[in-house]
């Protein structure tokens, strides 16, 4: 056997990563990375341990966690990420928005009264004690979407200029798989976009009819989400360039709109049809919105390893470091740790970083490792750099994002969320290859979760951006225990006191994770060209404006 043929075999078990050539793909020459398993095992157990509080913004272990991170990047020999600080302060604004009373809709007729909470929710980003939308028509925009690469605009010659928008949740693929990403959810079908879109179009309020199937989650999720404050970030023209209200109904209060207006509840079948138009419901509406508002300030944290050659051209590593710190106690434990959510992400974070120092060859690109606050607020930490870039959006190369790395042991597969994105799969896929592994979409794609972590902004303003999860086919246990491993995690553990880390985790598939991301950072930190998104994807046009093309 030739020793070239040897390296190939070899590289297929994670032995050595260089001199194998994957049929159709170009040759990547990459190092075995140093991924230290112990000393992983000991920044979770810093990360996720009762003395950080749970991580939450604005607490006392905030300041503990990035005087933490600073300290470990420090360590490593890492610049400071932006300017000579290793911090970014992130301006918050929380709102406690809590319309005044019911909301009620009507024409000539008679009226539709629906009940905060139990028929709908609304509330305003605008930083003023009191929102009003007073008198406002109602117009049901379809899906309320402006898709120039789909042939789609739901508003097209409409003025919303003062009227409340009454909208579908997803985008017309979920029911023509012949539109869009079929039933692969585009950043179109998501509720953020909805309320952005009608911002701009320059509605005074926006409604959007909840259904469970299309939109993931029944209307518990919607109620207790919107139960609460939120947190936004602190714009300089205070929110002002917002809607003045925001909000959901539900699909019963829906019907009853409809045939207020005396049209028909067909006119959701309609709306997913080519050539669809808005239609004025000849309703108005009247809401007082009273906020509680409260301003503080959180931090994101960033360490630089300068390139060589290539050192004004960038490959960002990112993962959130913020949990939801105290709360309701839950078998009298009331810190919620966040151990796999998202201690384990940032110490993947800490440890790829550590690799990319180790090596004897520096890459040519330089590597940004940011870990962002304020995602399970809403992603905000990472929509406040990439509304803030310390480093030119045109000269960034790549993002890779961690989030939830599972101790499930080896898995023979790897899930890219949003498959079919970018040519970060393509990377993605080279690096599973070399280690035997296979990859796939995510089972469910209807749900949208490509645009549910921190990557998400990054693809926002056009940067290519990769996001795994754990695979499902566990080596040692099959496919049906992984799953199972799964979902024992969200009904049991995700976003509770329950979320805490155990020497007894079995790590070894996160270190396989952690050696493929750093494979495809490393191979895209040593190249010349720039990754760019799959023709179709809604993020492609952003990508080539600001590239020049």
């Amino acid at each position: 056997m030739k020793i070239k043929d040897i390296l190939c075999y070899a590289a297929l078990f994670g032995l050595v990563l260089t001199g194998c050539k994957k049929a159709e793909k170009s040759e990547r020459d990459v190092p075995l990375s140093p991924i230290d398993g112990k000393v992983f095992s000991q920044q979770i157990a810093v990360l996720a341990s009762d003395s950080l509080e749970g991580r939450k913004p604005f607490s006392t272990g905030e300041e503990k966690t990035i005087q933490y991170l600073k300290t470990e990047f420090e360590k490593l020999g890492l610049k400071p990420g932006n300017g000579d600080s290793f911090f970014q302060k992130v301006p918050m604004v929380d709102i406690m928005s809590k319309p005044s009373g019911s909301l009620v809709i009507k024409n000539k007729k008679g009226n539709v009264t629906l009940k905060y909470l139990d028929d709908f929710v609304a509330a305003s980003r605008r930083v003023q004690d009191q929102v009003k939308v007073e008198n406002s028509d109602l117009i049901f925009a379809g899906y309320g979407i402006v898709a120039p690469e789909y042939g789609w605009n739901d508003y097209e010659g409409l003025d919303v200029k003062g009227k409340t928008v009454v909208v579908m949740v997803n985008d017309p693929g979920f029911v023509d798989s012949t539109l869009f990403k079929g039933k692969t959810m585009t950043y179109y079908g998501r509720w953020t976009y909805k309320f952005e879109e009608a911002a701009r179009q320059g509605a005074a309020g926006v409604l959007i009819i909840h259904d469970t199937k299309p939109a993931s989650y029944g209307w518990a999720v919607v109620r207790s989400g919107w139960s609460k404050s939120k947190l936004y970030l602190d714009s300089e023209d205070n929110n002002m360039s917002r809607a003045n209200m925001e909000g959901w109904i539900t699909s019963e209060s829906a019907k009853k709109l409809f045939q207020l207006a005396g049209v028909s509840d067909t006119l959701l079948i309609q709306a997913g049809k080519k050539g669809f138009k808005p239609v004025p419901l000849n309703l108005k509406t009247s809401l007082v919105i009273n906020n509680k508002i409260k301003k503080s300030t959180s931090n994101n944290v960033l360490a630089l390893l300068p390139g060589t050659d290539r050192k004004d051209e960038y490959i960002i590593y990112s993962a959130h470091w913020d949990h939801f710190g105290k709360g309701e106690a839950i078998k009298g434990d009331s810190i919620y740790n966040g151990a796999a959510d998202n201690a384990s992400g940032t110490a993947a974070l800490l440890e790829i970083a550590s690799a990319f120092t180790k090596l004897s060859k520096k890459p040519s690109r330089s590597i940004l490792f940011l870990s962002v606050t304020a995602e399970e607020q809403g992603l905000l930490g990472s929509e406040y750099y990439t509304s803030h870039p310390v480093y030119p959006v045109n000269k960034t190369v790549a993002d890779i994002n961690m989030d939830v790395l599972q101790p499930f042991g080896k898995m023979k597969d790897i899930i890219l969320v949003g498959k079919g994105q970018s040519d970060l799969d393509d990377y993605a896929e080279e690096a599973a290859a070399r280690q035997g592994r296979t990859t796939r979409g995510e089972p469910d794609p209807s749900g949208g979760w490509y645009f549910r972590s921190d990557h998400f902004n990054f693809a926002k303003v056009g940067i290519p951006a990769l996001y795994i999860e754990n695979g499902s086919v566990s080596v040692e246990h099959g496919e049906a225990w992984g799953e199972a491993q799964k979902k024992e995690y969200n009904d049991n553990r995700y976003h509770s006191p329950a979320d805490e880390y155990s020497p007894s985790w079995d790590i070894s598939g996160i270190i396989e994770d952690m050696q493929l991301l750093f494979n495809v950072g490393y191979s895209l930190s040593n190249e010349a060209t720039f990754p760019g998104w799959k023709k179709g994807s809604e993020f492609k046009a952003v990508r080539d404006k600001s590239m020049g093309k």
